[in-house]
């Protein structure tokens, strides 16, 4: 199994590429064993215009894309440096869009299986007043990155995010290998059923301490269980 992830983020001129928006800047971040082995980062020049408030929120300006590498060859180097890892996003909803579109650009597959950062960090901190990036990462008093709204700063953050949620499994639900295969299992677990999913990855010496699941993970969460 897989033991590198890449956390990847996309700064781009618009919300979704159906409405004909492309990617203006990518960072990938690879997290192996819980801790940032390698980065990488490139604006990219696919000839759409940025918008004016789309500068104001990330920085980027149509003079910065002009002078960068062209789309097709910004993502080829970036799909070579993912290789096959499977990844991460803060809003993969979003980010895998991209990705996705980007490489079809560049005449790419994509066949890479994403789990979010968003949906995990809602069932394992469900007390969290926000689960926005910024927000989370100050919940949980993990260190901000660079500039918000640009992709390595924000890559940064979310594997921040993702390294503080894989060793949270380790240690406080007793889960031996939080891998990519867990999370996407876990983004996918309706919320009440939370503490019994983590009951069924916790390492053997921990299984009889289960006896109320929902109770557990409510105490260990923060939250009252299902039915309090």
């Amino acid at each position: 199994m897989h033991s590198t992830i890449a956390v990847i983020d996309f700064e781009t001129t618009g919300m979704a590429p159906a409405q004909g928006a492309r990617a203006t800047e990518v960072a990938i971040v690879l997290v192996q064993n819980g801790r940032v082995v390698d980065r990488f980062q490139s604006l990219l020049r696919t000839g759409v215009w940025i918008p004016p408030f789309i500068t104001q929120l990330t920085g980027i300006t149509n003079a910065m894309v002009a002078e960068a590498p062209p789309a097709e060859a910004a993502m080829r180097d970036a799909a070579r440096f993912v290789g096959d890892a499977p990844m991460v996003a803060h809003n993969a909803a979003f980010d895998s869009k991209f990705w996705c579109h980007e490489l079809r650009h560049a005449d790419l597959p994509a066949p890479h299986a994403f789990a979010c950062t968003v949906l995990l960090s809602r069932r394992l901190y469900p007390q969290a007043p926000s689960h926005k990036l910024g927000n989370i990462v100050d919940h949980l008093g993990l260190p901000r990155a660079g500039r918000a709204h640009r992709a390595l700063a924000d890559a940064e953050m979310a594997a921040s995010l993702l390294t503080h949620m894989q060793h949270d499994l380790r240690t406080r639900w007793g889960v031996q290998e939080p891998n990519h295969a867990l999370l996407s299992t876990l983004q996918r677990c309706a919320k009440p059923a939370v503490g019994k999913l983590l009951a069924s990855y916790a390492a053997p010496l921990l299984a009889p301490d289960w006896l109320d699941l929902n109770h557990t993970f409510a105490h260990r969460s923060g939250i009252a269980p299902a039915g309090v």
